[in-house]
């Protein structure tokens, strides 16, 4: 499928993203009411009022194109998308940051073409930051109402390599089992895909993951990170790949510029 306008869906899913992040936001100063879903993570009145914004918005923007989000699928509500172009959407990344009044959480879409990430953006909400891109060389940060800047993954060093790991999975001796070639310096604790943002812009180097995720929490932050010359591979050193069995994720590592 050739989509017949690229840049008006990138502008317009950046704009969807942020419609998404200040309904959220109104439930972040307010009453979140939390309940548990049926695997037992939390899930808040914010998740599911922002992602109705999302999908409303990418049926009218790109109707044929099917979408797969995050509280839709936990209902049991999960497309068979084959190898065709889809969406993915987790409205609300680090719902547990959330719930604690961490600002980092983010809003997350993406757009997956030979199952691959190829269009993202990734919303933080309470930091007032915005990550997008549209395939390589097009990574950009936006602060607050500012232009948006050109970012780019460093160049990996062998020694003293700055990590990003998350706060339920920053176990140091398993982080160290999945990238054996490099000695850490720092491991920076953060929550939610803003971990590939933060490769992506050069604020640190990897982000390994162990443990389960699934699809959309990962492939809005693939987008970015491929788009700034970084890349998103699994532990046998493949590029990860979309629309998998349940949507499930191996474990990976999300790499800046390997050169």
């Amino acid at each position: 499928m050739t989509l017949p306008d690229r840049g008006k869906i990138f502008s317009e899913i950046n704009a969807i993203a942020d419609l998404a992040g200040a309904e959220i936001m109104k439930f972040y100063r307010g009453d979140m009411q939390v309940r548990q879903k049926t695997d037992k993570s939390p899930v808040t009145a914010a998740d599911v009022a922002a992602e109705k914004i999302i999908i409303a918005g990418l049926q009218r923007l790109t109707p044929n194109i099917p979408i797969v989000a995050e509280e839709e699928a936990a209902k049991g509500k999960v497309i068979q998308v084959g190898d065709r172009p889809f969406w993915l959407v987790d409205p609300l990344d680090g719902t547990k940051e959330f719930i604690a009044h961490r600002d980092q959480f983010t809003v997350n879409i993406a757009l997956i073409e030979n199952l691959s990430p190829t269009m993202g953006v990734v919303l933080a909400p309470a930091l007032q930051a915005s990550y997008a891109a549209d395939g390589r060389g097009t990574a950009v940060k936006r602060i607050g109402q500012n232009a948006p800047k050109s970012i780019s993954a460093r160049p990996i060093p062998k020694k003293e390599v700055i990590v990003t790991a998350s706060r339920s999975h920053g176990d140091i001796n398993k982080i160290g089992d999945l990238i054996k070639d490099y000695a850490i310096a720092n491991v920076v604790i953060s929550g939610s895909s803003i971990k590939f943002c933060m490769v992506a812009s050069g604020e640190a180097d990897i982000y390994p993951r162990y443990g389960a995720t699934s699809e959309w929490d990962i492939a809005a932050g693939h987008a970015v990170l491929n788009a700034a010359g970084g890349s998103v591979k699994t532990l046998d050193g493949r590029e990860m790949r979309y629309g998998k069995a349940k949507f499930l994720n191996p474990e990976f590592v999300a790499y800046g510029n390997q050169g």
